[in-house]
């Protein structure tokens, strides 16, 4: 027998004979003998409604009246499951984050989790029953209501799975695992049986929108085995774990993109210490992060200073930075928001030399020009112009023959 966390997204929800349908394919779960304790989202669409409804009240409602409201859309959810469940012969109970005394802190719509009583969820298992547990939300020490953000249930999921010592924690969307890129960009996209945390913790924070990173992080750090899988489609998914000896020997497992880049250039800017901190420290004072960064110096005791922050940020970082230039004497600002990062993750870099410059390779032969370059051990990312995006991509996925089969290794 083993104990499972499934978690069911808004997609998987949507309707009531989608509720009926995820209902089916817990009760087979707990009928093949396994403790199932499933985590659901609120309907799809639900969320943006409620958000809705505060927006006509007031245009900038507070933080902490926003989760009370917003919570209730699970609420929903974990109840019409239940009934579901009850109603083919599957004893279910349903608990609210606070029921099950999911703690976090006091940072309403971004709230982190730190502490799980599982005492009820517990005994429930022990006594036959499927717990249903809403997702995306907690209590605080004050007994507030609180939300854990945008694909929080993702996080609820794997906390409660680390909690319980789950066997594995099963993330059921509308895609059926992880791929080496996004299908809807290199048809040829292959899924991929395995990845590693580390590489799916770098997929995600570079555009992936498979799994929230939080969640990612989470499952690294207290090693629970997280398995993406399709909630209308049977099949293996893709199990995200530790690097082992039986791990695909591939270079590289996949290519992320963000859409969402813009960069800025401070030209003309002294060369002389203090200055990275003179132009960055009003742009993280504004809540603006910060992602990729180049500085070059000049023969004329200056320097230009790039780097790109997310393109809704644009606007304002430019502003910012027309200030921080005039206080500095430097010569020039200029900025594009056309523009996009392709990333090549892979643990297997470790092992290979030459990715980078198969990677240039690649994209010259296309006539992309990179504008800026990243790495780390397992990442090698590029900054091209928006319109080379898809190109570049395709070009990349076909250079490193991303949709074979890997070889295996041990």
């Amino acid at each position: 027998m083993a104990l499972i966390v499934q978690k069911y997204g808004g997609t998987s929800v949507g309707s009531i004979e989608r509720i009926q349908a995820v209902a089916e394919k817990v009760a087979a779960a707990r009928n093949h003998g396994d403790q199932v304790v499933v985590v659901v989202s609120a309907m799809s669409g639900e969320t943006n409604r409620l958000i809705a409804l505060a927006k006509a009240i007031e245009e900038h409602p507070s933080n902490r009246e926003m989760d009370v409201l917003v919570s209730t859309g699970e609420q929903v959810t974990i109840a019409l499951l239940s009934m579901a469940l009850h109603k083919i012969g599957c004893p279910a109970k349903s608990y609210t984050g606070g029921q099950v005394h999911i703690l976090t802190d006091s940072a309403y719509s971004k709230a982190r989790i730190q502490d799980i009583d599982d005492i009820k969820v517990k005994a429930d298992l022990d006594a036959g029953c499927v717990v249903v547990v809403a997702g995306f939300q907690g209590i605080d020490e004050q007994g507030s209501i609180t939300t854990l953000g945008r694909g929080g249930s993702d996080t609820t999921a794997v906390a409660l799975a680390a909690a319980l010592k789950a066997d594995e924690c099963q993330i059921f969307t509308d895609v059926d695992g992880v791929y080496t890129t996004d299908p809807r960009v290199e048809p040829k996209a292959r899924r991929m049986s395995r990845i590693s945390f580390e590489e799916m913790l770098e997929m995600a924070s570079l555009g992936s929108k498979v799994l929230q990173i939080r969640a990612v992080e989470f499952a690294g750090k207290y090693n629970v085995p997280l398995r993406v899988l399709s909630s209308f489609e049977e099949g293996e998914g893709t199990l995200i774990t530790f690097e082992d000896k039986g791990m695909e020997d591939a270079k590289i497992s996949g290519i992320a993109f963000n859409r969402d880049e813009a960069k800025l250039t401070i030209l003309g800017v002294p060369d002389q210490p203090g200055v990275a901190y003179q132009i960055l420290g009003p742009i993280s004072d504004a809540n603006i992060e910060v992602d990729m960064i180049i500085q070059n110096i000049g023969q004329d005791e200056t320097t230009d200073f790039t780097f790109t922050v997310h393109r809704n940020d644009y606007d304002k970082a430019v502003a910012i930075l027309n200030d921080v230039a005039k206080n500095l004497n430097a010569r020039e600002v200029i900025g594009d928001n056309s523009i996009v990062k392709i990333s090549l993750v892979g643990v297997g870099m470790r092992s290979h030399a030459g990715i980078a410059s198969s990677m240039f390779a690649a994209l010259s032969k296309e006539g992309i020009n990179i504008r800026m370059i990243s790495t780390s051990e397992i990442k090698i990312s590029v900054v091209v112009d928006e319109k080379y995006l898809e190109l570049g991509v395709r070009a990349l996925h076909e250079a490193f023959d991303l949709a074979a089969e890997p070889t295996k290794i041990g």
